[in-house]
């Protein structure tokens, strides 16, 4: 487009078209009435980000090289070993071991909640320093996700389904500021509600304005009815400070949550609530107190007035008058200061 008067008109009036459609989506929160106009963003660009995603990954640029290969057969056999000194390099590449990790410790964690999660790949971020902390995920309807399910990982809670597409999803993180979950700590049950304060701790609120808190303590999800929003059981996080009440109603605790939201990579939908609530069972096990160094024992030796060496039974274990010896093998004996020196 040539740069006239009519296309610097037209630009101007397209960035005011869009901040006011900003501002209406941000004041409609959930009910928001773009918010048909999202799901079918979602369900149009969808398969693009997918797309986008896959032409980054090395292991889907092999497949489809070998894909497009078409009636090239003299090409075939050079893109298969391209394609196994590929798999090769993956199999010992770090980042790939640490996404393996990752899938392995979420499947420990849904079998000891007894979840039924369906998995997923992070292939978008939403404007962290802009109006929300959100992912885009390669798993929507097609896959069976719906919206207001439960996303973790192995860490803990990341967040919840907010729109879904075909093929994507967004998921709302549990460190945005319109995020809120139902609490229940450990052992003492009490309850509460955490809010997302971005890069900061989590704020939670216990109803129970006089609930004993200290650091250290660890908070899963409460549960929501039905199981939406959220499922019961899911790690949240640790205490790091507690404020005084200073005569409110509820007191305020700050929570470092489990999940680095800097970080997340593979993540598990919870399509499928467990039977019963699994309670505590799913945070880490605690580290184990470092155990108390056992004493030295002392031994304590008394010298009479004959030169005997008398440990503290009454047993003679020496005489400072004697000399030393040789022993059958040849070396000498120690001799009573040596004695002396070995007891104390």
């Amino acid at each position: 487009m040539r740069d006239t008067r009519e296309s610097r008109l037209l630009l101007v009036l397209l960035i005011a078209i869009a901040f006011a459609l900003i501002t209406v989506d941000i004041r409609g929160g959930e009910a928001s009435p773009v918010d048909g106009a999202r799901q079918a963003a979602a369900t149009v660009f969808g398969p693009v980000e997918n797309g986008v995603a896959s032409a980054v990954d090395p292991v889907g640029n092999a497949i489809g090289a070998v894909r497009a290969s078409g009636a090239r057969h003299d090409k075939i056999a050079a893109l298969e070993k391209q394609n196994a000194e590929l798999k090769a390099k993956l199999g010992s590449d770090d980042r790939n071991r640490s996404r393996v990790r990752q899938l392995d410790e979420m499947l420990k964690k849904s079998a000891t909640g007894q979840y039924g999660i369906k998995a997923a790949e992070v292939i978008a971020i939403g404007a962290a320093q802009g109006f929300s902390w959100t992912v885009t995920i390669d798993a929507g309807t097609k896959d069976g996700v719906k919206r207001d399910m439960t996303v973790l990982n192995g860490d803990g809670l990341v967040g919840r389904v907010t729109t879904v597409g075909p093929d994507t999803s967004t998921v709302l993180l549990a460190n945005d500021p319109d995020f809120t979950v139902g609490t229940r700590m450990e052992s003492t049950d009490e309850l509460g509600f955490a809010t997302g304060q971005g890069s900061r701790p989590l704020a939670v609120q216990f109803l129970n304005g006089k609930a004993r808190v200290k650091k250290g303590d660890r908070l899963v999800t409460f549960g929501s009815s039905k199981d939406k929003p959220f499922v019961p059981g899911v790690p949240v996080g640790q205490v790091v400070r507690v404020d005084p009440s200073g005569g409110d109603l509820t007191r305020t605790v700050y929570v470092r949550p489990y999940v680095s939201f800097t970080k997340l990579d593979i993540v598990g939908i919870v399509v499928q609530a467990p039977r019963e609530d699994p309670r505590d069972m799913v945070l880490p096990k605690k580290p184990k107190a470092p155990a108390k160094p056992k004493p030295t024992p002392t031994v304590t030796v008394t010298i009479s007035p004959n030169g005997d060496i008398v440990d503290t039974e009454g047993n003679v274990v020496g005489n400072i008058h004697e000399s030393p010896s040789p022993d059958p093998s040849g070396n000498a004996t120690p001799n009573a200061d040596n004695a002396v020196n070995e007891q104390r």
